[in-house]
């Protein structure tokens, strides 16, 4: 095999997680040559606006792509939610690895329970997805805006006017964070998560067949038909960062995935929601698609998506 470069966004975590899947591989093949190059992208460059007000899709992956058409890399290693739902001509996702915790991590100063905060408290987030659903379940409370990188918003938690915030549970487990730093995981049944959250997508080019039988061996194909449920939905609602939209999949036995999909408006005041359980990942997600547009889901994306043009 000859030596493979992989580009990785420069943050901790990303290459943090970068480095994981690299020691996958050598588990695989004890032999290999990895490098890791650093990429800066336009959604690391831009962090002092909301990603939902400058654009969104993309904005993590774009300059990482354009460096595997011109063969200065060979894989890239992304977050799963960061990818747009289609991908360039002549990209592919050559693997999707195992899956760390899907859901939301709640962390409040004291260990305050969420149910259990006084009306006005604040919660830190920078997710339009997070927010509506919070501000759907507890008006009482106030979402706002936060960036930067794990340590950064714990360290505003300290020593800013938040009472709490919410993280991705699978950047904290990769970043080796313990369990008693988070005050409740909040599951799908109050949070329900972002399409492909606690997920890796490795990306490469389509006709490199020599990597893609590599990656073939550490591909866990019950993830990726989870997550091609969610990711269709995702394309199909032609939803974005703009957007409050989620969704989850499990599979629930052999042949079936149950996938939940959910679209809110960003004041938490409307909410579209659908299960579907079935055999095809393509078709169930397609299936909640449909019937969320039926009810007039599509709506609130196409007011946000033009809002933002």
């Amino acid at each position: 095999m000859r030596k493979l470069i992989v580009g990785s966004r420069r943050s901790q975590l990303a290459l943090t997680q970068s480095q994981q899947f690299i020691d996958r591989l050598k588990e695989v093949d004890p032999t290999l040559d990895i490098e890791i190059k650093e990429i800066v992208t336009k959604g690391d460059q831009i962090v002092d606006r909301q990603l939902s007000k400058v654009g969104g899709k993309g904005l993590f992956v774009k300059e990482i792509q354009n460096e595997l058409f011109s063969g200065d890399i060979d894989l890239a290693i992304h977050s799963l939610k960061d990818v747009p739902s289609e991908l360039p001509d002549g990209l592919t996702l050559g693997c999707i690895p195992d899956r760390e915790n899907p859901y939301d991590a709640f962390i409040s100063k004291n260990h305050i329970p969420l149910e259990e905060l006084p009306d006005g408290s604040i919660i830190g987030t920078s997710s339009l997805r997070r927010g509506a659903q919070i501000l759907a379940k507890y008006p009482n409370l106030e979402i706002k805006w936060i960036r930067g990188n794990i340590d950064t918003r714990l360290k505003k938690l300290e020593t800013e006017d938040y009472d709490a915030i919410i993280l991705a549970a699978a950047g904290l487990k990769r970043m080796g964070w313990s369990d008693d730093i988070v005050t409740t995981y909040l599951d799908e049944a109050l949070l329900v998560p972002a399409i492909g959250q606690g997920a890796l997508g490795i990306e490469c080019r389509a006709d490199d067949e020599e990597l893609l039988a590599l990656l073939a061996k550490v591909h866990n194909e019950d993830v990726a038909a989870c997550v091609t449920a969610e990711r269709t939905f995702l394309k199909e609602m032609n939803g974005s960062c703009q957007v409050p939209i989620g969704g989850y999949a499990t599979r629930k036995n052999d042949s079936e995935i149950q996938f939940t999909g959910l679209i809110m408006s960003p004041d938490g005041k409307q909410r579209f929601e659908y299960t579907f359980s079935g055999q095809n990942p393509v078709e169930v997600g397609s299936e909640v698609s449909r019937v969320l547009k039926s009810q007039g889901a599509d709506k609130i994306i196409q007011a946000l998506n033009e809002k933002e043009v």
